[in-house]
């Protein structure tokens, strides 16, 4: 859901002077993201309408957030700390109502937003990402020589490789506003995956009980999860919208 144009680029940040500085800085932001519905919240994919007002953005995305990190306690280093958010369907419907509202969009403003967010989703899979490391050059997934291999998995067995990487060079208000977990520590991404393979097939499998993101390389692996609720509808219009 990329609402304005923005020059691709790397985030440069300021130099950090210890490592512990680094750990405290990480173990802080995911001590404010532990909360028990990242942990045990499964989600929809069905589609649909939806009946949200602007104040439900902040719940909505927490259900379809989740956090990771690897950690070195020995060096006390921190090689990986991941936050992502999935811009499905439903999350993209509070997030527009939202918009709509600190925007004081117009009727009819409010439906041509839904209608374009809503129909990305079902080109493809985006997810909003916001990452920090030891090293910013490693970290940076744009790079070739990027520490860190990301895919799609989901529990069937499917492993999808990103279409596409864009790398938020200056996140704003509306990605501080909207994306809390963002901040100057860290570099954010919108990471694209196809809804479906070459040959056909749903990179997320109807038959999954969980999708996710995993994030592989030298240094370790990390998986972040969304477990997928057992609702009939849910199997079926995933089926349906592939």
């Amino acid at each position: 859901m990329h609402h304005r144009a923005r020059p691709i680029g790397v985030l440069r940040f300021a130099p950090v002077p210890t490592r512990a500085r680094r750990l405290a800085a990480a173990l802080v932001v995911l001590a404010g993201l532990a909360t028990p519905a990242c942990a045990t919240t499964s989600v929809s994919l069905r589609q649909g309408p939806r009946e949200y007002v602007a104040a439900d953005y902040q719940e909505v995305l927490r259900t379809w957030t989740r956090s990771a990190s690897l950690i070195t306690l020995s060096e006390l280093d921190d090689l990986l700390t991941v936050t992502a958010t999935f811009e499905s369907w439903d999350f993209r419907w509070a997030y527009v109502v939202r918009y709509a509202q600190d925007y004081r969009l117009t009727v009819s403003q409010r439906k041509r937003l839904l209608d374009t967010a809503l129909d990305e989703t079902r080109k493809r899979h985006q997810f909003y990402v916001a990452l920090y490391s030891g090293n910013a050059r490693w970290s940076d997934l744009t790079r070739a020589d990027t520490a860190w291999i990301v895919r799609l998995i989901d529990d069937v067995g499917n492993e999808t490789a990103p279409e596409e990487i864009i790398s938020i060079r200056r996140p704003g208000a509306i990605e501080r506003t909207y994306f809390p977990y963002t901040s100057v520590w860290r570099q954010a991404f919108r990471i694209r995956f196809p809804v479906a393979t070459a040959d056909g097939r749903p990179t997320i499998s109807p038959k999954a009980k969980w999708f996710g993101l995993r994030f592989a390389g030298a240094q370790g692996n990390e998986e972040l999860r969304w477990r997928i609720s057992n609702d009939t509808d849910t199997d079926s219009t995933a089926a349906a919208s592939y």
